[in-house]
């Protein structure tokens, strides 16, 4: 069964340490859909089965990317869609969304998902690849 928008967002809250539900919103539609420029294939169609509708439809429906962004410059995109974000509070923003999506997800499909990203991903998802 898929978590509620309302269960999915009490956690990125409480991850993020929003004052509440509409700025843990921005930050996650920020994040998901430029993630959902970056995948492809079933490991986007899967990892957005896990999330509310609301959020799925980012992943799903985000057109391809002319080309992949490294872990640096996904943060700094970050930083370009929230008003006020400095780099450090992107990587906070993407941490809070992130941790989220991957702890929703089966262990196997975030491996696939992380392998699918350029170098640096398996650090915003809190999902360290073994060295």
């Amino acid at each position: 069964m898929t978590i509620s928008r309302e269960d999915f967002l009490a956690r990125v809250v409480e991850r993020g340490e929003y004052r509440g539900q509409a700025e843990a919103d921005h930050a996650a539609r920020v994040v998901l859909a430029l993630l959902g420029e970056h995948l492809v294939g079933a490991e986007r169609t899967e990892l957005a089965a896990a999330l509310p509708e609301t959020y799925a439809s980012l992943l799903r429906d985000a057109h391809p990317a002319a080309e992949p962004l490294t872990a640096a410059r996904f943060v700094e995109a970050v930083v370009g869609w929230i008003d006020g974000a400095t780099t450090a509070t992107a990587q906070w923003d993407i941490g809070a969304v992130l941790s989220t999506v991957g702890d929703l997800a089966p262990a196997e499909l975030l491996d696939r998902v992380v392998e699918q990203l350029p170098d640096g991903y398996d650090l915003l998802f809190g999902h360290p690849l073994p060295a």
